[in-house]
């Protein structure tokens, strides 16, 4: 493993666990040069293909996915273990789909779900950016749909 302070392939593991789940195992590794860090281990059931909107299509990426629900959850009150059971819940669900295509869309609408339960603030972020919202008006318009700010 490379260690990303001093990018020598010089490390040992320190540490290993499951994570809560048991989907995927977590490392704590040691480098020469002294710093330590995390990797986690994942099974992969089968190589999956995401199909965009204009029908392009590309490996999935967890980093990718990871990367976009951590931009919406920005400055949440949200830790950081519940996020990545959230990521790993919805890697996992796409496996289980039994299909190596799986259209963009569907990915979103499992984020979207996953969010709105989680946080509302980042579910409209993350709205914002997967529907693709051109004016304000697109946006106020799907902020009065959601009830997830309506007083209870």
């Amino acid at each position: 493993m490379i260690c990303p302070h001093c990018k020598k392939g010089e490390t040992s593991v320190v540490d290993s666990r499951p994570t809560e789940d048991g989907t995927t195992i977590r490392r704590r590794r040691l480098c020469i040069c002294g710093q330590r860090f995390t990797t986690f281990e994942r099974v992969q059931f089968r190589e999956l293909v995401v199909v965009k909107k204009n029908g392009r299509k590309s490996s999935f990426d967890r980093d990718k996915l990871s990367k976009s629900i951590y931009v919406a959850l920005k400055k949440r009150p949200i830790d950081t273990e519940t996020v990545e059971k959230f990521i790993s819940k919805i890697s996992r669900s796409l496996e289980e789909l039994g299909q190596s295509e799986i259209s963009s869309n569907t990915i979103g609408t499992m984020v979207m779900e996953g969010l709105k339960a989680m946080d509302p603030v980042a579910y409209v972020r993350f709205a914002s950016v997967y529907r693709n919202f051109r004016e304000e008006k697109d946006f106020v318009q799907f902020v009065d749909k959601i009830d997830v700010f309506k007083k209870r």
